[in-house]
């Protein structure tokens, strides 16, 4: 699959901003990656503005996402969310559209309950950062459930296309194959090996990085 313009430029950006790292690195599974994503360090308003710009970039070129209402899950997922509906919204012939994120804890005065923003209702597409366990887009689930509405997707970051500890295929897979919903990726583990053969091996420290990622990949790689 050849790279899109814009999942090229969000390599280059994740990398400037030091979200995207190359070395070794210890997961939270125990695994030894070659590489590591953190989008904690999209903390500056220039940052959001234009990560704002790639989810929706990677949206518009999904046509099966058909949506009404974008949801950020508490707490990463909300200035997502936020900076994502601002890029629709000032994209040439933008769409406006209505945005809620949920509250850790429940509410008991004032407007009360979960859901701050937008009501629930209609097709809901997740915004997030990533899917590890997939732990934080059931919860979502039930509380899109709970207001009547329908999921409709989910939009991150990345997609390691890693397999779990305990099954052959990625997080991102069970998710589709447990709500039958699409879920997207601003970039995958591939586009980023791609983005890497693109800049050339003929550097040592470039070639040595590219074949650690393959090796990877190669290990631990989710089955398609």
């Amino acid at each position: 699959m050849v790279l899109q313009t814009y999942q090229r430029e969000f390599i280059d950006f994740a990398i400037a901003n030091g979200v995207l790292t190359f070395g070794e690195f210890t997961l939270k599974s125990g695994r030894k990656s070659p590489y590591f994503f953190n989008a904690g360090k999209f903390n500056s308003g220039s940052a959001l503005h234009k990560l704002g710009q790639y989810y929706a970039a990677a949206i518009t070129a999904h046509a099966e996402l058909q949506y009404d209402v974008l949801f950020g899950p508490a707490y990463k997922g909300i200035p997502l969310a936020a900076s994502t509906v601002i890029a629709l919204a000032a994209q040439e012939g933008g769409r406006d559209v209505a945005y809620a994120f949920n509250r850790k804890e429940k509410k008991d005065h004032g407007e009360g309950g979960h859901i701050v923003g937008a009501q629930l209702a209609g097709r809901v597409l997740v915004v997030d950062d990533v899917i590890t366990a997939g732990t934080a887009i059931r919860e979502s689930m039930e509380l899109i459930a709970e207001e009547g509405a329908q999921l409709a997707g989910v939009v991150v970051a990345i997609d390691r296309q890693e397999r779990g500890r305990e099954s052959e295929r990625s997080a991102i897979q069970e998710i589709q194959g447990e709500y039958g919903v699409p879920v997207v990726a601003v970039v995958r583990l591939d586009d980023i090996v791609e983005y890497l053969e693109e800049h050339g091996s003929g550097d040592a420290a470039a070639a040595e990085r590219l074949n650690a990622m393959k090796a990877y990949r190669q290990e631990y790689g989710a089955q398609y």
